[in-house]
């Protein structure tokens, strides 16, 4: 089988268009399908910031869930629009507030179709996907070796959020352990969740999270090719939030 892995889109929906296109997916009955039968798989972070998050989900919902035909495992951002959406406390902010901006401007039938399409996408995924008979892993932030195969809280935790100290840098993001430097299994891990510049190889394992919502670009894992294909992002350059591993 063969995978086109997509990294975190974050509502960044025409970026999205381009990237299917430009991995040869054809749009011709509304949403991608590829002439040869490749499958797209989704790192999570479909929502917040972006312009259109909620197209996002109507498109992933119908790949996923209506014509079983692409993965999808949710990320930090995933989880937490389904906390809102369930009615949950949740606060509002770090993209939230775009994706439920869009949503309050629905009509009540609109919003309750949404809900129901993003509650039934998160509730019928796992945590992150074992492909290829196991060769491919898809996890939001990544995986550790010894969690592969396994769904505890630790291992949710770290699939949504990476490998967390419980430690905050000044801007009140979580200081993460570069995780990916200690991997040394056989399987291909490709993640996403934290913005790189430029998509981050390190042992068998891949980062594609290219900061399409930040101006950088969207970027898609070509499997078994193992070659990356980006289109660039229309949303304004934020430098600040592409994370360097130099000193790491």
């Amino acid at each position: 089988m063969k995978f086109d892995v997509i990294g975190d889109i974050h509502g960044c929906y025409k970026e999205f268009v381009q990237l299917t296109e430009k991995l040869g997916y054809v749009w011709d009955k509304g949403f991608p399908q590829h002439p040869q039968g490749r499958q797209l798989a989704f790192v999570g972070d479909l929502t917040d910031r972006g312009p259109r998050s909620l197209d996002v989900i109507r498109i992933v919902h119908k790949l996923v869930i209506q014509q079983k035909d692409a993965y999808y495992c949710p990320g930090n951002h995933c989880n937490k629009l389904y906390r809102f959406f369930l009615g949950n406390k949740v606060q509002i902010t770090h993209g939230l507030e775009t994706t439920v901006a869009e949503y309050q401007a629905l009509s009540p039938r609109e919003q309750k179709a949404i809900r129901h399409q993003f509650i039934e996408l998160y509730e019928k995924s796992p945590l992150y996907w074992q492909l290829d008979q196991n060769r491919l892993v898809v996890a939001h932030a990544g995986i550790r070796e010894d969690y592969i195969g396994k769904n505890s809280k630790k291992v949710q935790t770290f699939v949504l959020y990476g490998d967390i100290t419980g430690e905050s840098h000044p801007d009140g993001s979580p200081v993460r352990r570069d995780w990916a430097q200690y991997y040394k299994g056989d399987a291909i891990i490709v993640y996403g969740h934290t913005p790189v510049k430029e998509p981050r190889k390190v042992n068998n394992t891949i980062n594609i999270d290219t900061g399409a919502v930040f101006g950088g670009a969207l970027t898609g894992f070509r499997y078994p090719e193992s070659e990356t294909i980006s289109v660039p992002s229309s949303m304004p350059y934020v430098p600040e939030k592409f994370r360097s591993f130099e000193d790491s």
